[in-house]
């Protein structure tokens, strides 16, 4: 990566965390939303980690010096800035959680399972695979937004969901490279971005929920029943709120499809994952 020097300042963010006032924050509209408290602490100890994937994929990564360029000075610090925005948010309505020793058990946890050893064969198909991290974190953030009536909460969500939009265009931007040069077919790179879709759920969402839980129900045993029921909870929300067509839109991107039969794909794969949800 590019070091910081007085030449090669760091770029200024979208957005700041500083011009945000979290003293107006209307505790009233979130602070019994259970659904909500487990949704904002699992996204902000994931997005908290972002400095650990940050330096898997730079490792991966070596000699592209773009791309590096590219995470180090842009993606890494919009990432955790993300993470310190979702940390703050929720220590002010929810101030009685440890959220610094419930991070700490996540961290110790899922910094085990975020190895290379977990990313794709080739270069371009884990490109393929972070496009599909980034309509997840896209649509997640685009849905929480639409949820909410929390002015703050609002204003967060909204800025988060735009940095992914953007750094989705740019990870795709420098798949379509690799793309050239591996040649992969556009039945490996479904199979990577679905892959990735399943280990979001099953992995990263889990092992945060249940973190958050034992913190916040130190006199209980964790359960996988508890989650279970709390993603059937928030899949009630995404039944009404959740963008449907932009991720289609950005699924099928990757596979690089004729227009003609990407126009027509839309409405039908929209249609079909909306009634996945009902």
């Amino acid at each position: 990566m590019a070091p910081q020097t007085a030449s090669n300042p760091m770029p200024a963010l979208p957005w700041r965390l500083e011009d945000i006032d979290l003293a107006s924050i209307q505790h009233d509209k979130v602070r019994d939303d259970e659904m909500l408290f487990y949704l904002l602490v699992s996204s902000s100890f994931i997005e908290t980690a972002s400095d650990l994937y940050t330096r898997n994929l730079t490792e991966y990564y070596a000699g592209d010096d773009d791309l590096l360029d590219w995470l180090g000075r842009h993606w890494e610090h919009e990432e955790l800035q993300h993470g310190r925005a979702l940390r703050t948010y929720v220590q002010a309505v929810w101030p009685e959680f440890d959220w610094d020793a419930a991070n700490r058990a996540f961290f110790q946890d899922y910094s085990a399972r975020c190895t290379l050893g977990e990313f794709e064969p080739t270069r371009g198909l884990e490109l393929a695979a972070r496009c599909m991290v980034e309509t997840g974190t896209a649509t997640f953030y685009r849905t929480i937004y639409a949820y909410t009536d929390e002015p703050v909460l609002k204003t967060i969500a909204g800025h988060i969901k735009s940095d992914e939009v953007r750094h989705y265009s740019h990870f795709w931007r420098f798949f379509n490279l690799y793309r050239g040069r591996e040649r992969v077919s556009r039945w490996r790179i479904l199979y990577a971005v679905l892959k990735r879709v399943a280990e979001a759920r099953n992995d990263d969402g889990l092992i945060a929920y249940q973190h958050a839980f034992r913190v916040r129900h130190p006199d209980r045993v964790f359960e996988r029943q508890f989650y279970d029921e709390f993603h059937e909870r928030f899949r009630n929300v995404m039944r009404a709120h959740f963008p449907f067509e932009m991720a289609v839109k950005m699924l099928l991107k990757p596979l690089d499809l004729p227009a003609g039969v990407q126009r027509a794909m839309v409405p039908v794969l929209t249609r079909v994952a909306g009634l996945a949800l009902i």
